[in-house]
């Protein structure tokens, strides 16, 4: 078989090359990954985007040219070499290589690519650590070339062409939409571009395709796909890019299980793709069931901990202030973490403080010990409490009192901080699981108004449409969830296709016509022009491939990412534009 690796000039990428090929002349190009001097023997290892493969330069068949030019190679070098593959003596072979039982024996070389020394190092030693990521970043055409960011983007690419083929197997259409759109927020800013024709007015980059894609089904494209770039000018976070890829899906005709049906199809071949192996259907769990049992809507199900509502144990022999939140209508909730009398006080005072940041006014925690419970929660308790948790030799108990939304989410970020302290084992690999039934609406906790859980197209549960006269705080939406290990991969819903009904909604959320027609006009149009019942999802695709790739940042899985600041530092953007090119776009920057 031919290598895919031939061109004009090389007839093999180094990192194919195994015992097979002995005998062989061949011709190489790539890079200087290191090189070594032995005496009157050099050896270098050429690296290419296959991977490594060692080249010995010797008397036997090189030149005393050939010999002084590799002697001066440095680093990073491009290099085209030309001779033939030999088997490594017995006992040389590098059982850490995939091309280590074979060398090739260089004729030739010729320099087509001299290099200065690198700023960061491609290649490193065991035990060297590699350079901050702000400099990688800096100097990404080096960072690019480590044989680890090579297998994450080819991992990538694969997970492209398998989300591709699934799709398409299944009827789907790869269908483009506009990257040059109408400004719309969705939750976060958007990028703004100005128009130099129309002076004074914007595009706007897409935050999602979101109302193209329903225009899509309105028009009769029952089965949508898109890789799709989005772009968000959010709030700085640790491991978010201001731009992105999704895989966004819509399809006409269909009810949640046929979008968790072509999601799973979906999920189980990317993990397929890289060698591990899930089955679907995956299990289903309310969000309100979410939220009681782990405090979080995207549960980590690999472990235990849930959450026990102990308000109906608090009474006599309780703490005042206690049994003073049972009386305002709060609840106390807590976990009990098997071995968890091991944790230090310094320990336990970390997590009172991860509860704090999520507005609790404190953390209850007591242990088991050989003499009895002991700590300042066993007290505030009481008897009955304590006789409910079942407390074992050994266990901890943490708990949190006040509104289901503080206490909740507040033992939820406990729950996750215990398991990494305690270093628990988790009883399974891969956890996956749909939340679904989200609360259609939530409360702005500023200004008290109603907001959107997810965006305000989602359709209400049919079960509590008649909720949205009387009391829509307690209504559920079709809003769906996919989680895996307590990451959340993708969001979906099924949408709105009624313009009255959507109107209902718009009014909660104190979105009048007219300014529903401003910022919706076009969906709102194709909807009265006859929407069939459809819904979709969107699932995040950086964050699947970095899962897959088994690293803990998706710029390790972006070619060119941006860092946590949103800079591109490569390049150097974003960037001052001079005062005539802002002229003709007819701006002007207010200090």
């Amino acid at each position: 078989m031919a290598s895919l690796g031939r061109t004009t000039l090389r007839t093999h990428r180094c990192g194919e090359l195994r015992a097979t090929h002995a005998g062989e002349r061949v011709t190489l190009g790539g890079w200087v990954h290191r090189r070594r001097d032995l005496g009157g023997l050099i050896f270098v290892d050429l690296r290419d985007r296959e991977g490594l493969v060692q080249v010995a330069f010797g008397p036997d068949a090189a030149s005393p040219e050939v010999l002084r030019l590799a002697g001066g190679l440095t680093p990073e070098t491009v290099v085209i070499v030309e001779g033939e593959v030999k088997r490594r003596p017995a006992g040389q072979a590098n059982p850490e290589m995939p091309t280590g039982e074979v060398e090739v024996r260089a004729a030739t070389l010729r320099v087509v690519g001299p290099a200065e020394v690198p700023v960061i190092p491609v290649a490193r030693g065991k035990g060297e650590t590699m350079a901050n990521e702000d400099l990688r970043l800096r100097h990404r055409h080096l960072d690019l070339r480590r044989p680890e960011l090579y297998r994450n983007l080819e991992l990538r690419h694969r997970l492209l062409q398998r989300t591709r083929a699934t799709l398409s197997a299944q009827g789907f259409l790869e269908l483009e939409t506009p990257i040059l759109t109408k400004p719309t927020p969705e939750g976060a800013r958007d990028y703004l571009v100005p128009s130099r024709v129309y002076p004074g007015e914007f595009f706007a980059l897409p935050q999602s395709p979101q109302i193209y894609k329903q225009l899509l089904m309105v028009s009769g494209y029952d089965r949508y796909f898109q890789l799709a770039r989005c772009f968000r000018d959010e709030d700085l976070r640790a491991d978010r890019q201001p731009e992105f890829t999704q895989i966004d899906i819509e399809a006409s005709f269909i009810g949640p299980e046929d979008i968790y049906a072509v999601t799973e199809a979906v999920l189980v071949a990317l993990w397929a793709e890289a060698g591990e192996a899930v089955t679907a259907p995956f299990p289903r769990m309310p969000w309100r069931e979410a939220m009681e049992r782990f405090g979080v809507d995207k549960p980590d199900l690999r472990f235990g901990l849930e959450l026990q509502d102990l308000s109906a144990r608090i009474g006599e022999g309780s703490g005042e202030f206690l049994r003073a939140a049972v009386g305002r209508g709060e609840r106390i909730h807590a976990l009990v973490a098997p071995g968890g009398a091991a944790l230090s006080r310094k320990d336990l005072d970390a997590l009172t403080e991860d509860a704090k940041t999520m507005r609790a006014s404190g953390l209850l925690w007591a242990k088991r010990g050989p003499d009895g419970v002991t700590g300042p929660g066993a007290k505030a308790l009481g008897p009955l409490a304590l006789e409910a948790l079942q407390l074992a030799e050994g266990d901890l108990v943490l708990g949190v009192a006040g509104t289901d939304a503080v206490a909740l989410p507040a033992l939820g970020r406990v729950r996750l901080e215990t398991i990494r302290r305690l270093g628990l084992a988790a009883r399974t690999k891969h956890a996956f699981v749909w939340i679904e039934q989200f609360p259609l609406f939530e409360r702005d906790p500023d200004t008290g108004q109603f907001a959107p859980m997810h965006h305000p197209f989602t359709a209400p549960h049919p079960d509590d449409l008649g909720l949205l006269g009387t009391a829509p705080e307690r209504a559920r939406s079709t809003h769906y969830d996919s989680v895996y290990n307590g990451t959340e991969l993708g969001s979906g819903s099924i949408r709105i296709v009624d313009p009255a009904l959507q109107q209902r909604v718009f009014d909660w959320l104190g979105i009048v016509p007219a300014e529903a027609e401003r910022r919706f006009g076009f969906l709102l149009e194709g909807l009265k022009a006859g929407a069939p019942p459809h819904g979709g999802i969107a699932l995040g695709f950086d964050r699947i491939a970095m899962l897959l790739a088994g690293v803990d940042s998706i710029r390790d899985v972006i070619a060119f990412p941006k860092t946590a600041q949103a800079r591109a530092l490569f390049e150097g953007a974003p960037t001052v534009v001079p005062q005539a090119d802002l002229d003709v776009l007819h701006l002007k920057v207010v200090p």
